[in-house]
């Protein structure tokens, strides 16, 4: 695990986080002794998340098509 001053991670900001991204963890150590942890967090996609399907229709198809749905 890396570790970094809090001046350093200040100054290089972007690569901290891309070590961190890549690695899992990064460790920052304050002046004062405290140590801090900067963490990736990962997100799961979401189920709504879907390719979108290419049917071909216009607007007005599209808009006919609900009309009817709803008249039935």
């Amino acid at each position: 695990m890396t570790t970094f001053t809090d001046q350093q991670a200040r100054q290089h900001l972007d690569a901290v986080l891309e070590l961190a991204r890549q690695q899992g963890e990064v460790r920052i150590k304050a002046q004062s002794g405290e140590e801090f942890s900067v963490r990736a967090i990962s997100r799961a996609p979401s189920p709504l998340d879907i390719p979108g399907v290419d049917v071909r229709l216009s607007k007005d198809e599209i808009v006919q098509a609900i009309r009817e749905g709803r008249e039935r």
